[in-house]
């Protein structure tokens, strides 16, 4: 099939300027050289274009007909209104990803040229008409639209399309609903749900009422009967009680990872988080510093449940390793919000390696969208070093491209271990070393205090001594008050 027969438009009607030039066209039928001013050609305001390649089905038959039974099958949408349209089909393969992560089929994808979104149906009630025309074609159950639709907007889509229409915060919640693993982390996506939900509510006028209103229900009786507490409110009324009630268990979680962390921070144990776009590699990174024997999964969300882990500098010192959940373009603030307590992981540490997948088609849109939900957390406080991974499989330019413009990176690749000798080292020389010079003789049946030397602190020189090792060290506050009494004098 060729583009053209893909391409899904309405000729625009060419507008007479007086002029005596006849209007020229191209081959497919639209105006050119026309633009008004400063908006969009016409041609691309009426064009409703499908991208390639966004299709997940299986040819195996067998697989097809398994899949088919469990999966949705899914129709993609875009508005695309700035921007190159390079940037709006990487969003939609982007969409494509989350969709299948998700576990739907994606049969095509559509994306439509507009100055803005139409206020009623998004896309316009013609273009929501040719979407209808696809699905029926493609035997699709689901549209999803690559942003956050109004409620409103959802609805009228609906009302045209015929099939369920959902957005892209209602599917990256319903990711996270699957990936969710631990206590706090369920509970986390639960009140982002709600969140979202509440005002998407919908009723039906009378048909909704479930009690009297008034004095009614005390049998009060004539002149005092209402249509009362609809069911939508009583469902919202829920919704707001739940949501309270998620709140409070979420903070009593983030003190104990409170509690946990200050007690790091009292020992004076550096902190290193590991943070970046979903599907960068920031587990396998971790992995590979730590053996910490996370989930790797070659998807989008695989982590949800912050990781944290012991590791040591290659001059000895201790520090710990967090690996956070990953962040996508357009993250809900949803869940940003309910999120939050975990991602101000981020935002105390010592040190953030901000990781990106080098063989992304457009790495540095992803390094703005992670730094934009870093900063609502306190992350853009921190120093950051970014961590071009996938070397193995990124071209060449687009890697140098990225070591040129950050000032303060490094390639690697955590599939074949390349790059991560000098990580380790410039891990190294970031992190925060003791101060404070003590000298202290510490009595041969003090082991332990000599191995917290050399774990916590910076030796300068060691001698062995008749009443036992005299020791020259930079150390942290807390070790100091503990080496105090054996000071030398």
């Amino acid at each position: 099939m060729t583009t053209r027969d893909h391409l899904l438009s309405t000729r625009a009607e060419a507008l007479s300027d007086g002029s005596d030039t006849d209007p020229r066209y191209d081959e497919a039928g639209f105006l050119i050289d026309d633009v008004d001013g400063e908006q969009l050609d016409r041609q691309e305001r009426a064009a409703l274009r499908r991208v390639e390649g966004l299709s997940t089905e299986l040819e195996d038959v067998t697989e097809v007909e398994y899949r088919q039974l469990r999966l949705e099958r899914v129709v993609l949408a875009g508005v695309w209104t700035d921007g190159t349209a390079e940037e709006a089909e990487n969003s939609l393969r982007e969409l494509s990803a989350l969709a299948e992560t998700a576990g739907s089929t994606v049969l095509a994808g559509v994306l439509q040229r507009r100055s803005r979104p139409d206020p009623g149906t998004w896309m316009g009630s013609g273009k929501a008409q040719e979407l209808r025309d696809i699905v029926i074609d493609e035997g699709a159950d689901t549209v999803i639209a690559d942003t956050e639709l109004a409620p409103s907007q959802r609805r009228a889509l609906e009302d045209v399309v015929k099939v369920k229409v959902i957005d892209r915060t209602a599917l990256i919640l319903d990711i996270f609903a699957q990936h969710a693993k631990s206590k706090e982390g369920k509970a986390q996506v639960e009140l982002a749900q709600l969140s979202y939900l509440l005002p998407r509510l919908r009723g039906w006028g009378e048909s909704m009422s479930r009690q009297a209103g008034g004095q009614a229900a005390g049998g009060q009786g004539m002149g005092s009967r209402g249509p009362g507490e609809t069911k939508i409110e009583l469902d919202r009324r829920r919704i707001n009680s739940r949501m309270a009630k998620l709140r409070k268990e979420i903070a009593q979680m983030k003190t104990s990872r409170d509690t946990k962390r200050h007690s790091r921070k009292a020992h004076h144990v550096p902190s290193v988080a590991i943070a970046g776009y979903t599907n960068a590699g920031k587990s396998s990174l971790l992995n590979r510093l730590t053996g910490a024997g996370v989930l790797v999964e070659n998807q989008l969300f695989a982590t949800l449940d912050p990781t944290v882990r012991r590791s040591e500098t290659t001059d000895g010192r201790l520090f710990t390793l967090t690996d956070t959940v990953g962040f996508v373009a357009n993250l809900p603030h949803q869940l940003i919000e309910a999120f939050r307590s975990t991602l101000e992981e981020v935002g105390d540490a010592d040190l953030v390696l901000h990781v990106v997948d080098g063989s992304h088609p457009d790495p540095e849109s992803q390094i703005s969208a992670v730094r934009a939900v870093m900063a609502e957390v306190g992350g853009d406080a921190v120093k950051e070093v970014i961590v071009v991974n996938k070397a193995d499989l990124a071209l060449p330019d687009v890697v140098d491209r990225l070591l040129r413009a950050e000032k303060h990176s490094i390639a690697v690749s955590a599939r074949t271990g390349e790059g991560f000798e000098q990580l380790q080292e410039l891990i190294a020389r970031e992190l925060p070393r003791p101060d404070i010079q003590v000298e202290v003789v510490l009595p041969y049946d003090r082991g332990d205090l000599l191995s917290r030397l050399h774990d916590e602190g910076e030796i300068l020189s060691t001698e062995h001594q008749d009443e036992g090792t005299l020791v020259h060290a930079k150390v942290t506050p807390t070790l100091q008050a503990d080496l105090a009494s054996y000071a030398v004098s």
